[in-house]
């Protein structure tokens, strides 16, 4: 028997931040150290789950709630998530206009299924995060990012932005704070790029998954921005609330009279269809939101301490420079080298992982255009762990300067 034939929409999903993990496999085997500064995962670090949200999830299981939910998510979940939007974005929706989802990616997956059919455009910030490059293209359509500027720390070129509409487009996407950059978009942006959107009928999607990891008080939810024009947002428990291998999200529908009904309905069909999100987890959510919320100016402030660490160090090194980031927990620095000593950004990073251990993603990953020439890493780890990984990213750039003269 011959081999299986695969579909090329499944053959042709990339996903740059755990693909690049591939090349560390013979390096662990040989057992070199591997820095890994590729995956914003804050649990996998010195951040750890509050207890209580631990204590729920042991309860929830202990009491056998441990049976299908309903697909929409719990009342008390989604009830909780209202609370919270209102409390911490100031955004004004109702129980039966959230979902929940099996942490944000599903979301933007069932999301993308409900809208995209063949040659419809989607327009994400360039560079963006990658699913919404994929999903889209799963759906067979045409991704479409419109440009971030880096000298002005990553915020959006609303005039590219507009140029790129077309006849085809259904959606803007707002991703605030950003994934890869850590860009913060300023309230000014965020209203300008909604008001486009009014103009030609379009909906926007904005992903707030770091709404609460924020270094200035300059966050503003696009929902609430955006008043009578229909959003979709994403969210999710993963990052501010420590639960990333718990997969939990939600999205939230929020439009004037029944704009978004239809979507909506469709994208519960979706939900029914794969039954129901984790049932002790969303017991575990609806503590998350309902207790103590401490750990958040703890978890902020040690982040600051450790992106103002990275910053400094990246733009001490010769061959790279960067932005400073205002929310998340990424830097996106660009690699001057790339094009000359390095054929491509992809070449930097795996020549970096062998020489050194440290394991960045190649800035391409995030979108070939505006994000070539770069690489995205973390600063999630200690201080001490990030000293090392850049003191040898230091040493290796100043070993390939002189090996180019």
């Amino acid at each position: 028997m011959g081999r299986i034939k695969v579909t090329n929409r499944a053959k042709s999903v990339e996903y740059a931040i755990r693909d690049i993990v591939g090349y560390t496999e013979q390096l662990v085997k040989d057992g070199k150290k591997i820095y890994y500064l590729n995956i914003g995962d804050p649990a996998a670090f010195d951040f750890h789950t509050p207890p209580h949200i631990k204590e729920a999830l042991c309860k929830a299981v202990q009491e056998n709630d441990n049976h299908y939910s309903p697909s929409e998510g719990t009342p008390e979940l989604r009830q909780a998530i209202v609370k919270k939007e209102k409390r911490v974005n100031g955004v004004g929706i109702l129980a039966d206009d959230v979902l929940v989802t099996s942490g944000v990616s599903e979301g933007i997956e069932m999301l993308l299924a409900a809208l995209v059919e063949k040659g419809d455009e989607i327009l994400f910030p360039g560079p963006t995060y990658p699913p919404y490059i994929s999903y889209t293209k799963f759906f067979d359509g045409v991704p479409v990012a419109y440009k971030t500027i880096e000298e002005d720390r990553w915020q959006p070129d609303v005039d590219d932005l507009r140029s790129k509409i077309t006849k085809k487009t259904r959606a803007i996407v707002i991703t605030n704070p950003n994934n890869p950059t850590g860009a913060l978009y300023s309230k000014k942006v965020v209203k300008e790029m909604v008001d486009i959107a009014g103009e030609h009928d379009l909906l926007v999607v904005s992903d707030e998954i770091y709404d609460q990891l924020a270094y200035s008080e300059d966050f503003a939810s696009t929902a609430y921005l955006a008043k009578d024009i229909p959003v979709v947002g994403l969210n999710g428990f993963s990052k501010t609330y420590l639960m990333t291998g718990w997969r939990l999200g939600y999205a939230y529908f929020k439009a004037e009279g029944d704009q978004l009904e239809e979507l909506k309905q469709s994208i519960l069909k979706e939900c029914r269809i794969r039954l129901c999100a984790n049932t002790p987890v969303q017991r575990a959510a609806t503590a998350a939101l309902e207790g103590p919320q401490d750990h958040i100016q703890v978890m902020v402030e040690k982040l600051k301490q450790r992106r103002d660490y990275a910053w400094k160090r990246l733009n001490e090194i010769e061959g790279i420079s960067c932005t400073k980031p205002e929310g998340a927990f990424y830097s996106f620095p660009k690699i001057h080298g790339v094009g000359s000593r390095w054929k491509t950004d992809l070449d930097f990073v795996v020549e970096l992982l062998r020489a050194t251990g440290v394991l960045l993603v190649n800035g391409s990953g995030f979108d070939p255009i505006y994000g070539d020439g770069h690489a995205r890493l973390v600063f999630l780890p200690p201080i001490e762990t990030l000293k090392q990984a850049f003191d040898a990213l230091e040493e290796f750039m100043k070993k390939k300067k002189k090996g180019s003269t």
